[in-house]
């Protein structure tokens, strides 16, 4: 038992009865036996429009799934009283997988207990010039190591069998996965990650960031492709966005997303926690880190809401969408 698993394990029994909750797999590691649990809020009816959280893939960025579990927090309190949101659910679902690597967590490091990096770890090759960083077989001593190329690895596979199930079959889904440790400005990344082409759904995604500027216009995100900054081998969600444009749900809209907290900030205004086993990556100071956990509340709000209502962005005509797609062209790839 580690500080968040304690925290979600007493979520998880004031939802009960209010949600669906899952023991996706169990990992065991050196005598210890850690679970991998996923939360369903909301409307079990397969088609609808769903919003999918995913924390602590990289066991040392764990603001991800303090951020999620403060989140479910508010929300298990809204629950009680609030109708709107009660509404909100009865049409829509939430899916959380808070810890999606319990042992990096408890451990403290980026990769799994077999030493992967499961954000390397897809079946998918980066094109173009990719680096170390980007993923690499040579040793699961350094990091960044991508694992065994015949076999994903149990959390990943995990965390593919949720999105298939739960987001795969609705007719418009988002995902926000919360990563920490680069720059000095939160990002928001869509795909993709593995090469510098634009993805298929590139004219929602610029609809989506336009609608979020003029809702939101002193908003805290730089909105981009992944790609812009660095280009990476075996990114799960390049993986699961493929998978999904080739099966028969294909006419749906599937669009992860990406929320890397910029952490350099928090490094730069206190150096010496470069120090510390978390400081590259986590808010030590209390007052940060309780800043950190109501930030991005706003931006998990407008998210839901535009699943509900999606004919601002995710419905264009066909004129819309070359507008847009020449639009994004002309911001991120020119």
């Amino acid at each position: 038992m580690f500080q968040e698993l304690a925290q979600l394990e007493s979520l998880l029994e004031r939802l009960d009865g209010h949600a669906r909750i899952e023991t996706l797999t169990r990992i065991r590691w050196q005598g210890h036996d850690f679970p991998v649990y996923a939360i369903v809020l909301g409307t079990l009816q397969p088609q609808a429009p769903t919003l999918g959280f995913f924390g602590g893939v990289h066991g040392l960025e764990k603001i991800g799934s303090e951020v999620i579990l403060s989140y479910l927090q508010t929300l298990i309190e809204m629950l009680e009283w609030d109708r709107e949101l009660q509404r909100r659910l009865a049409e829509s679902r939430l899916v959380f997988v808070p810890i999606v690597n319990p042992v990096g967590v408890y451990r403290g490091t980026r990769a799994n207990g077999n030493g992967v990096d499961l954000m390397r770890n897809a079946p998918i090759e980066g094109q173009g010039n990719t680096k170390l960083y980007s993923g690499h077989r040579l040793t699961p001593w350094l990091p960044w190591y991508r694992g065994d190329a015949s076999r994903m690895e149990t959390e990943a596979e995990a965390l593919c069998e949720v999105v298939r199930r739960y987001l795969f079959e609705a007719e418009l889904s988002i995902v926000l996965d919360l990563h920490s440790g680069f720059g000095i400005r939160d990002r928001l990344w869509f795909p993709y990650a593995s090469c510098r082409k634009p993805f298929p759904d590139i004219a929602e995604a610029y609809a989506l960031k336009n609608l979020f500027d003029h809702c939101f216009p002193h908003h805290v995100y730089r909105i981009e492709p992944m790609s812009e900054e660095y280009v990476i081998n075996g990114d799960l969600w390049d993986y699961l966005y493929d998978s999904f444009k080739s099966s028969p749900q294909a006419g749906r809209l599937f669009l992860p997303l990406t929320l890397e907290m910029g952490s350099w900030l928090w490094l730069r205004k206190s150096p010496l926690h470069l120090f510390q086993r978390h400081g590259l990556f986590h808010p030590l100071l209390p007052h940060r880190q309780q800043r950190i956990l109501r930030r991005h509340f706003t931006l998990f709000e407008f998210l839901h809401r535009c699943l509900l209502s999606p004919t601002k962005w995710a419905e264009q005509t066909h004129d819309q969408r070359v507008d847009n797609r020449r639009a994004a062209w002309e911001t991120w790839y020119a």
